[in-house]
């Protein structure tokens, strides 16, 4: 029995990246031997094991056949007989298809460590056209690694275009489409996923409605919203603004339905293409439509919501003053800070008392 460290932690560490999980192969072993030693095990489709004082995965070295369509058609096969580099064959990448021995010793059957040299994204097998996740992956690799210069291979890109053709993309389930785009709008380049999707032909069979961006714009506007500290729900939002322009809020919903996207991702979208020219703007707004903007996002309750919205909007709007969030924020506290009991000692009720507190709300917008 044999244990060792496999795939994306292996192409880290030899990157010099920070290890966010581990994986790990176990070669000669049996469920029963693992289970014997403690592991617990997980998983129905192969045996995968954890590790309770660690809480990382341990699989059985295995090997793969294609027996169906899409991503889940296929069968998996188990033994001690199985070897190292049987598991490692199995990968999508070769900078994926590496491993440490408990020796240190590293097991490298495919030249991956040649392709971190030279920053290059390359299949392990033909067997890597028999899975249409495979295309969505590399795609997501090219996003976070767009800052290493990290190129896909030409033959790479012909099986990820031959898949595309194949249609087996569309035995993708949406859930798995998302979470990898989620993945990518995490990244530092989130639009290298979409240009690597398109370069594969598969930007019109996942993600249809992205077909129409400006890629290098787009990049641009990311990058400004980047260096604002800005999460994957502002990214979305921002490239959903820029390719939606027929019936964006139609359009939003049809996508986000589609791929059964969060709601906290829908709204910060829908907020943007709704709000931003009126945050922009909101210097010459009247304190009708101040009160409006403030009462629609609900920022008496939870005024955390306005910081990502002025981001995107200065990022879409350069010539917003710089001025706009520090004196909506005191407005907004003085909102809050307004009562009703003086409105209450003056026996006012129901309809009167609604529009004396609006009155007082409209002063204070005045003063924006």
């Amino acid at each position: 029995m044999e244990i060792c460290l496999v795939g994306g932690a292996v192409r880290d560490q030899l990157l010099g990246l920070e290890i966010k999980d581990r994986d790990w192969v176990v070669v000669g072993a049996t469920p029963e031997l693992m289970q014997q030693q403690g592991f617990r095990p997980v998983g129905k489709d192969f045996p995968v094991f954890i590790r309770p004082d660690t809480g990382e995965e341990y699989a059985l070295a295995r090997t793969e056949r294609k027996s169906g369509r899409g991503y889940q058609g296929f069968t998996f096969h188990t033994s001690p007989e199985v070897t190292l580099e049987q598991d490692l064959q199995r990968r999508d990448l070769t900078i994926n298809a590496m491993a440490i021995r408990p020796d240190g010793t590293l097991v490298d059957p495919f030249y991956g460590q040649q392709d971190l040299q030279q920053r290059t994204l390359r299949h392990v097998s033909e067997a890597f056209a028999e899975d249409p996740l495979r295309v969505l992956r590399v795609a997501r690799f090219m996003a976070r690694f767009a800052a290493l210069k990290f190129t896909v291979a030409p033959e790479t890109l012909a099986l990820m275009q031959q898949i595309s053709a194949s249609g087996e993309l569309s035995h993708l389930s949406a859930e798995r489409v998302w979470m990898e785009f989620e993945r990518a709008l995490a990244t530092a380049q989130p639009v290298t996923f979409l240009l690597c999707l398109a370069e594969a032909n598969a930007l019109e069979h996942l993600l249809p409605d992205f077909c129409g961006l400006n890629f290098s714009y787009c990049e641009q506007l990311i990058q400004q919203l980047k260096t604002q500290d800005s999460d994957a729900e502002s990214c979305f939002a921002l490239l959903c603004q820029q390719a939606l322009t027929d019936d964006p809020c139609s359009q939003l919903n049809n996508l986000c339905d589609r791929l059964k996207t969060p709601n906290r991702f829908r709204q910060r979208a829908r907020d943007l293409i709704d709000w931003h020219s009126k945050l922009a703007a909101l210097d010459s707004l009247s304190a009708e439509e101040r009160m409006s903007l403030i009462k629609t996002l609900k920022l008496l309750r939870t005024p955390e919501r306005a910081r990502p919205l002025l981001q995107l909007s200065r990022v879409l709007h350069p010539h917003m003053h710089t001025s706009v969030e520090r004196r909506l924020y005191a407005l907004l506290e003085q909102l809050q800070q307004l009562s009703i009991e003086p409105l209450l000692q003056q026996g006012l009720q129901g309809k009167a008392l609604g529009k004396a507190l609006e009155a007082q709300q409209q002063q204070l917008a005045e003063s924006f």
